[in-house]
Order: C-alpha cells, then sequence, then structure tokens
C-alpha cells in the first residue's frame, strides 16, 4: 500500500483526501517510479472542481508532471531501467508516493538538474517551450506579452524569450510581483491592478502593438489581449485562471486586424515520443545553460496539497511549487 491525494466528490480543496491505495507491478509498457517531488500546477484545480472531466472518472489522483526514480519496469522497455533518475509529463496521478506510468512518457533527468527543479519545471518548461518555439516562433524581431508573467509559465518564458533577444512585457498583479517579472527577462511590467493594460502596451509598442500575446488568464484578460495585437498578430489563449471566456466571437478577429487566434495544449505538442525528447531536450540544455533559472519558491508536504491549492489559487503562489511524497 501506499499513500496518495485521492478525489472522491469535485468541489473546493476540502476534497483532496489523503489516502491508502494499493499500486501493482507495472505491465507491458509500463514502468513503477518512486516520487521524489511533484510538480503543482493551475491545471490541477481545473480537474478538482471539474471543470475539466476526469478522464476515467471519480476516485480520481490529481497531478500530470514529477520526478523520482524507477523501481521497475514491466516488459518491452529498453529506454529507461531501475535505478534511472526520471521526470515526466503524462496522465493524471502524480499526487502519489509511487505510480504507475507509462514509459514512453518517462524522460531522464541530466546530473546537472536536481529532482525539485525537475519535478517543478516539466509542464510549466516545456510549456514555455512550445508557446515561444513551435505555436509562435520567437525570435529577436518579437515584441511579445505574456499575460501571469509572475506564475510559473511566465517566470520561464520570460526568461526564455529575452534569451532569444525578443522585447518581452508582462502583466502582473501587484508591485512584488512586478519585481519579480523584472528580475526574469521583462524589460516592461504593467501592474494591471493600476494601469490599464491595452494602453499601457500601447505606449510601449509606440501604437504598434504585439506580435503575440499569450493568455493564460481568460475572462479578465478578454478581449483586451486581442487590442494588444498589430494586424495579424497572434493571440495564444493556453488557460484560464480567471474563468472560461463565455463570449468568444470569432467576428472579433476580422474587426481588430484580421487576427490569428490558437487553443493549444501541451499534451498535443508532446504525444508523439520524438517531440516529447525533443521538447524536454530544449528545456534540459535551456536550464543547464544557465539561460533559464526554475525557482522552486513554495515546498509542501503531499499530505498538506489542499492548503497548496489554497494558496495557489488565492494568487499567494510565485513561481514554481512542489509537493514533496
Amino acid at each position: 500500500m501506499i499513500q496518495a491525494i485521492r478525489i472522491h466528490r469535485t468541489g473546493g480543496p476540502d476534497v483532496l483526501q489523503w489516502e491508502q491505495v494499493e499500486l501493482g507491478e507495472p505491465g507491458p509498457g509500463e514502468a513503477r517510479i518512486r516520487h521524489t517531488a511533484i510538480g503543482l500546477n493551475f491545471l490541477d484545480t481545473y480537474y478538482r472542481t471539474g471543470l475539466y472531466p476526469a478522464p476515467n472518472g471519480l476516485p480520481l489522483i490529481p497531478g500530470n508532471e514529477g520526478a523520482g526514480v524507477v523501481l521497475s519496469v514491466g516488459p518491452g522497455i529498453s529506454h529507461v531501467a531501475p535505478g534511472d533518475r526520471v521526470a515526466y509529463v503524462g496522465p493524471l496521478g502524480a499526487y502519489a508516493q509511487e505510480r504507475l506510468i507509462p514509459a514512453d512518457r518517462l524522460v531522464k533527468v541530466p546530473d546537472g538538474i536536481d529532482d525539485k527543479t525537475a519535478a517543478g519545471m516539466m509542464l510549466k518548461g516545456m510549456t514555455a517551450r512550445y508557446l515561444l518555439r513551435r505555436t509562435f516562433k520567437v525570435t529577436a524581431e518579437t515584441t511579445l506579452l505574456f499575460h501571469a508573467a509572475a506564475g510559473g509559465v511566465g517566470l520561464i518564458a520570460g526568461q526564455w524569450a529575452a534569451h532569444l533577444g525578443a522585447t518581452v512585457i508582462g502583466t502582473v498583479g501587484s508591485d512584488d510581483k512586478a519585481e519579480l517579472a523584472r528580475a526574469h527577462g521583462y524589460a516592461h511590467v504593467i501592474n494591471y491592478r493600476s494601469e490599464n493594460f491595452v494602453e499601457r502596451v500601447k505606449e510601449i509598442t509606440d501604437g504598434k502593438g504585439c506580435d503575440v500575446v499569450y493568455d493564460s488568464v481568460g475572462k479578465d484578460t478578454y478581449p483586451g489581449s486581442l487590442d494588444c495585437l498589430k494586424p495579424l498578430g497572434m493571440w495564444v489563449s493556453f488557460g484560464q485562471s480567471s474563468g472560461p471566456i463565455t463570449d468568444f466571437n470569432l467576428a472579433l478577429l476580422a474587426q481588430k486586424g484580421s487576427l490569428f487566434a490558437t487553443r493549444p495544449t501541451l499534451f498535443t505538442y508532446i504525444a508523439a515520443r520524438s517531440d516529447l525528447e525533443e521538447t524536454a531536450g530544449d528545456l534540459f540544455d535551456v536550464v543547464g545553460s544557465g539561460a533559464v533559472t526554475i525557482e522552486v519558491n513554495q515546498e509542501y508536504r503531499l499530505a498538506d496539497a489542499a492548503q497548496a491549492h489554497r494558496d495557489l489559487e488565492g494568487r499567494k503562489t510565485t513561481g514554481t511549487t512542489v509537493l514533496l511524497p
């Protein structure tokens, strides 16, 4: 028996229960791993509340990313072996001391990256990578706006985009978070509580607007995000921390300059093993080189996941948070 956090009904943080569960041995294509650290993400709250339905129903063990050690593997596995340090973004089930996981979702962690860093950067870091290198290919000629600049993805994306030479603008909700964003690649930071972010973007860009807006906030930043774009610019909606957009009007894209819009997810971009390896490899490279620093700013015991969720939803966290089994 192992300990895990399970959800038997959707709702607030109190539905996260610390329980004993049985765990079998890996079957074909599977590995059993012991977690050393687990990443906390806003995505986890979507499954907890029922905004995203649990793929296999309830009860549910939440969590999509972690790091640890391979304990055993099933038949047909050759790319990882017992004793390997690994990390992953994979199917739900990370909030547990140990788990079974499809082995093709595991990547080996380089020696220069510790387990807490690996666990906390896989989903956020690979998200930043696909956003900046595939959804819209950022270069030194790019001017971009990134909402929630002091969040986990935002702090990574700011450093990475600055490393690529882009002009990087970010929005935050407090002066403290503005300072944090500036220290992580953002040349211009807008406090949306005291400034109109659309007007400020126009000032910063001399009225030209941005090539791309990365928006994980949703309801509170729509349709303002569209007003920050140049004609033919791209709006990348990859989350909805303030709530879903319920009145999206496709005609607005025409009215505001023949804009492009996309709603990507990391899991599509890393579905193929080759894409996963390339994405993780790029992330490990920029972190290993020092171009991007991953700061684990909060740690909680896995048993205290409910408090971690309260703090995350209360916007009391910055950067990366990990749960420790």
